[in-house]
């Protein structure tokens, strides 16, 4: 039992390959993520991020995690937030424990010094989920979840939160509309068109301000001049 225990959780676990690998292929194109957001909003700073997807496994807490960390590499006080309080994995991502988190603070049991959790990388700090609630939709639609991010704001330079896939529950739509920005992950070459475009109409029915499309799994051609410029073990 605790052999199955141990690999359940290392599948959890998401890749923060811009902390492991910085210099790969995949870390740059995080950092270029990275820019297009700073870009994306020339006239105002945006400062809470959601990252979504339409259906579950398109890789959307592996997005949310590293987009976390190349924003720390910038120098930029980050607090990264696990908002899927259905199916969170940012515990398993970071190594710690998932005992008080966000749910915690939506409920008003703690305060926000109890829940923060430092990582080990440098300007990025950890909210988990907490204990799994039965209405997280509730939670992330109250009061309580608009002065939360009205305190974040004050006290960090940007929040991103890892939200549930769109198609699945009203979670991500509920967070878009609190939120500065919003990126739709899709899983190239799996996702279905019908679902992406679903998953659009999702958050332009919410108001989100939709700032991009992340094609995460793509594969790009060894003659593919980006591919010849950084190499594939760079």
């Amino acid at each position: 039992m605790a052999k199955k225990k141990k690999a359940s959780t290392q599948t959890m676990a998401r890749k923060l390959v811009a902390d492991a690998s910085p210099k790969s292929l995949v870390a740059e194109q995080y950092r270029t993520v990275r820019t297009n957001i700073n870009f994306s909003t020339p006239d105002k700073e945006l400062k809470s991020l959601i990252v979504t997807s339409s259906s579950p496994g398109e890789g959307k807490s592996t997005t949310a995690a590293n987009i976390a960390i190349v924003y720390a590499q910038e120098g930029k006080n980050v607090l990264l937030v696990d908002a899927d309080m259905r199916k969170p994995t940012m515990h398993y991502t970071f190594h710690t424990a998932n005992t008080t988190g966000l749910s915690n603070l939506l409920t008003r049991k703690w305060k926000l010094a109890d829940v923060v959790k430092e990582t080990k990388i440098d300007g990025l700090t950890l909210i988990t989920c907490g204990p799994i609630p039965p209405n997280p939709a509730e939670l992330l639609g109250s009061k309580a979840m608009d002065m939360l991010i009205d305190q974040l704001v004050e006290d960090y330079d940007i929040i991103i939160f890892d939200a549930p896939p769109l198609l699945s529950v009203a979670d991500a739509q509920i967070l878009s509309n609190k939120c500065d920005g919003a990126i739709l992950v899709v899983n190239a070459g799996n996702t279905q068109k019908a679902s992406i475009q679903k998953a659009k109409e999702a958050l332009d029915s919410s108001k989100a301000n939709i700032l991009g499309v992340l094609m995460n799994n793509f594969v790009l051609e060894k003659d593919h001049y980006y591919y010849q410029y950084y190499g594939a073990g760079e």
